[in-house]
């Protein structure tokens, strides 16, 4: 997962809300958070003294868990499923997107490697690229 600014001054990950605005800004009981935290839909921060603290993202996801819940029926077990596909998901992006870079660095280095070697070629010696055959010039004595 990524961290992004909120435009509030912290990053969507912070865990800044203690139960009861998180609860208020998701529009449920606070009760409904705590189940929702021990089935593991949502999983938010802890303080040192044990107190739930949920991020912006964590109230985005409780919104969303309350949405397929209540407007397309979906229970709590498939809930957790379709959460857990969504985060495989983001992962998978994200490492798509990690080896992409890496054929790209590589793709860039072997460019640069043939290079080297064509620049080492004597001037007397040098290889054909339309075929398999090599040239050999020599002068006429």
């Amino acid at each position: 997962m990524t961290t992004s600014d909120t435009g509030r001054g912290f990053a969507e990950d912070a865990p800044v809300f203690v139960i009861s605005v998180a609860a208020e800004l998701a529009g449920m009981h606070a009760q409904t958070l705590r189940q929702y935290d021990r089935l593991g839909l949502v999983s938010p921060g802890r303080t040192p003294g044990g107190g739930r603290r949920y991020s912006p993202r964590d109230v985005e996801l409780l919104r969303e868990v309350q949405r397929l819940s209540q407007e397309d029926g979906v229970n709590l077990a498939g809930i957790k499923r379709i959460i857990d596909l969504e985060s495989r998901v983001e992962a998978l992006q994200t490492r798509v997107t990690e080896l992409l870079h890496e054929l790209e660095v590589s793709e860039t280095r072997r460019i640069a490697a043939e290079s080297a070697v064509a620049a080492t070629y004597r001037r007397d010696l040098v290889p054909r690229s339309s075929g398999s055959a090599l040239v050999v010039w020599r002068p006429s004595s």
